[in-house]
């Protein structure tokens, strides 16, 4: 069984930036794929970023150039550094992991864009 829990949410004005951690438990946290999505209120989940076990990142177009995905497997934990928000960016980030026994998702974390 995995737990995922995200942390690093808040309240930003635009320009800023914010880095969402997601913690997972576990002891073999660094084979599987990792992913960040959001959903904004009314819209659908969306990918935000991936990254493999083995590093390669993907993105959706709309955050290219200002976030980036990254993971440390001896924390357990993938994070989300978001630079340049936009009010855009308003939505609540998930974290989700892919393994053999089925996808985890994360409770999901608020990310308010606003001036």
């Amino acid at each position: 069984q995995v737990q995922l829990v995200e942390s690093g949410g808040g309240l930003v004005q635009p320009g800023g930036s914010l880095r969402l951690s997601c913690a997972a438990s576990g002891n073999i946290f660094s084979i599987y794929p990792m992913a960040w999505y959001r959903q904004a209120p009314g819209k659908q989940r969306e990918l935000v970023a991936r990254i493999t076990s083995g590093g390669s990142t993907n993105y959706a177009d709309s955050v290219k150039g200002r976030f980036t995905i990254s993971r440390d497997n001896a924390k357990n934990t993938v994070y989300l550094q978001m630079n340049s928000l936009k009010p855009e960016d308003t939505a609540i980030y998930y974290c989700k992991m892919t393994t053999n026994r089925g996808t985890y998702w994360g409770q999901g974390t608020q990310v308010t864009v606003s001036s």
